[in-house]
C-alpha cells in the first residue's frame, strides 16, 4: 500500500444524486421530512422507554433503546450532509469530515446489525426457553450483549477509517456517491488498495453476515419451536412477540444485501442509490412506527404518558386563555 497519505487533499467531491436539478430541488423537502420524522419516532422510543421502568427492566425494550439511539446516529451521520449538497451547487465534503462520516457510519450501521442480533437472541430465549428467560437473559447479560454490539463496531470502525486514511486519493476524483462509504472512496484512490479489498472479503464480510447468521439460526428455532404449539392461538401470540422485529430486519438486510452482497463495480447505477437511500433515511424512519403500531405494551406507554399529562396540559390551556381573555 502506497502510505503517502491525503494531506494535500482538502475537499472531496460527492456526485449525490443523479437526477435533473429540478427533481433535486424536490428531494429537499422529502429528505428534511423522513430526518424529523426518523429524529422524532426515535427519540419519543428513547423517552417512552426511559421513563417507564417495567419497559427499561425489559430486555427486548432495552434493546430497542439501544436500536434506536443507533437509528439516530446512522441517520444523523449521513442525511444533513445529503441535504446540504442538494442546496448547494459544489456538492463536497472535506477530507477530514470524510473519514468521520465514514467512522461513524460504520459504528452505528454495524451497531444496528449487532442489536438485531441480539434482540433475535432475546426472542429465542424468550420462545424456545420461557422458563430459563429470566436467568438467561438478566440485566448483565444483556448490558454484556449491548457492550459488545457497540465494542467491535468501533474496533472495526477505528481500523478500517486508519486504513482509509493512509490511501492517495486521485486528483480531481469524485465520489460515486452522496455520501462517504468505504467502496465509493476506494473507487478513486490511486494507491495499492489490495489489502483494505483483502479485509473487506474477509473480516468485513464476516462481521456484516455474522448477526445476520445469528438472526436467521434464531428465528429458525423460533418456527420450529412455534410449529409444534398444537393451538392456532398460540401459535399467533407467539408469532406476535416477534412480528415487529422480523420487519425490522427484512427491511435492514434486505436493503443492506443489495448493496454490498452484490459484485461491485465501480458504476454507482440508480438502484444501488435508492437501496442506499433505504437503509440510511427510510429504515431508521419506519422501525419506531413499526414498533409502536404492532406493539401492545409501546402504544399502553404513549397512553401512559399522554393521560399522566393531560391535567396538566389542560390546566396550562386554561390558565393561557384566562391570561390572553380582554
Amino acid at each position: 500500500m502506497n502510505h503517502g497519505n491525503t494531506s494535500d487533499v482538502s475537499e472531496l467531491s460527492l456526485r449525490g444524486f443523479a437526477i435533473q436539478p429540478e427533481f433535486q430541488a424536490l428531494l429537499f423537502p422529502l429528505f428534511l421530512s423522513i430526518y424529523l420524522l426518523t429524529l422524532l419516532g426515535n427519540i419519543t422510543i428513547i423517552s417512552l422507554i426511559y421513563s417507564n421502568n417495567q419497559l427499561l427492566q425489559a430486555p427486548m425494550y432495552f434493546f430497542l433503546s439501544y436500536l434506536a439511539l443507533a437509528d439516530v446516529g446512522f441517520t444523523t451521520t449521513t442525511v444533513p450532509k445529503a441535504l446540504e449538497n442538494l442546496l448547494s451547487q459544489e456538492k463536497t465534503i472535506s477530507y477530514h469530515g470524510c473519514l468521520i462520516q465514514m467512522y461513524f457510519y460504520m459504528i452505528f450501521g454495524n451497531a444496528d446489525s449487532f442489536l438485531l442480533s441480539s434482540m433475535a437472541y432475546d426472542r429465542y430465549v424468550a420462545i424456545c426457553h420461557p422458563l430459563h428467560y429470566s436467568a438467561l437473559m438478566s440485566h448483565k447479560r444483556c448490558l454484556l450483549l449491548a457492550a459488545v454490539s457497540w465494542a467491535i463496531p468501533i474496533i472495526h470502525s477505528s481500523l478500517y477509517t486508519f486504513l482509509m486514511s493512509r490511501i492517495s486519493i486521485c486528483e480531481h476524483s469524485e465520489i460515486p456517491h452522496f455520501f462517504c462509504d468505504i467502496y465509493p472512496v476506494l473507487d478513486i484512490s490511486c494507491s495499492d488498495t489490495s489489502i483494505i479489498q483483502l479485509m473487506l472479503m474477509t473480516e468485513g464480510v464476516v462481521e456484516v453476515l455474522g448477526p445476520f447468521v445469528l438472526t436467521v439460526f434464531s428465528y429458525a428455532f423460533i418456527f420450529y419451536a412455534i410449529m409444534k404449539i398444537p393451538s392456532a392461538t398460540g401459535k399467533c401470540k407467539a408469532f406476535s412477540t416477534c412480528g415487529s422485529h422480523i420487519v425490522v430486519v427484512m427491511l435492514f438486510y434486505g436493503t443492506v444485501s443489495w448493496v454490498f452482497f452484490k459484485p461491485h463495480s465501480k458504476t454507482q447505477d440508480r438502484s444501488d442509490t435508492v437501496a442506499a437511500v433505504m437503509y440510511t433515511m427510510v429504515t431508521p424512519m419506519l422501525n419506531p412506527f413499526i414498533y409502536s403500531l404492532r406493539n401492545s405494551e409501546m402504544k399502553a406507554a404513549v397512553r401512559k404518558v399522554f393521560f399522566l399529562n393531560l391535567p396538566l396540559k389542560i390546566s396550562v390551556l386554561h390558565c393561557m386563555i384566562y391570561t390572553f381573555q380582554p
